[in-house]
């Protein structure tokens, strides 16, 4: 059986290879603004799981033939900040820097959406969703920190505007909950997920390599 992860993202990736996955990666190419104005208003929550498992759907419809046993695993992230605002990516420098602004010594609750999408025979056989949230703490980066930073371009790509495992690690002052979903992808979450579909993921890990 095959997992495949339906996300280009370099942090969902090497979370999985670290956990003992070498995972088939596949981009969803999911229109995702198209995907939350057809939801109306959705919860944050809401959102995010339902773009995950669009993503999910996506690569499945797409790949049943050529990986006819899979997992398809699509993730969503997206931060809903102390003043009640979501944000994606921020997509610019400008907005990085606002954001930033906004919650430079304050926390927000790091969202992630995980589907799972199970292939057999290639056809589609079980689908499980899901989502938490991680409360993440940001320090107060200087001036000329937080323009280093930007400058870097890292918080330009990911969600919330920052990283906890690249550059943006040295500004966030911790977390509580799940850290794995904080990269991006949540490795208890998607256990439990992977459980539903009737696989135990012990049975997709890598065979481990001998020093």
């Amino acid at each position: 059986m095959r997992f495949v992860l339906a996300s280009a993202s370099p942090a969902r990736l090497s979370v999985l290879r670290s956990a003992g996955i070498e995972p088939l990666v596949r981009v969803s190419g999911v229109d995702e603004d198209a995907v939350t104005a057809s939801l109306g208003d959705p919860a944050p929550a809401e959102l995010v799981s339902a773009l995950a498992q669009a993503k999910a759907d996506a690569v499945a419809a797409e790949i049943g033939a050529e990986e006819p046993d899979a997992v398809i695993v699509g993730c969503d992230s997206m931060l809903l900040m102390a003043h009640g605002e979501i944000a994606g990516k921020p997509g610019t420098r400008e907005a990085a820097a606002e954001r930033w602004a906004k919650n430079a010594g304050s926390s927000g609750e790091l969202l992630t959406g995980h589907a799972i999408v199970r292939l057999q025979g290639g056809e589609v056989t079980a689908r499980a969703n899901g989502h938490l949230g991680t409360t993440v703490r940001f320090g107060e980066p200087s001036e000329a920190e937080l323009e280093a930073y930007l400058a870097t371009g890292e918080p330009l790509h990911v969600a919330g505007g920052f990283t906890l495992e690249g550059f943006g690690g040295w500004f966030i002052e911790g977390v509580d909950g799940d850290p794995s979903s904080v990269l991006g992808i949540s490795l208890p979450l998607t256990r439990k997920l992977l459980a539903q579909v009737g696989v135990s993921v012990v049975t997709l890990w890598s065979s481990p390599t001998a020093e």
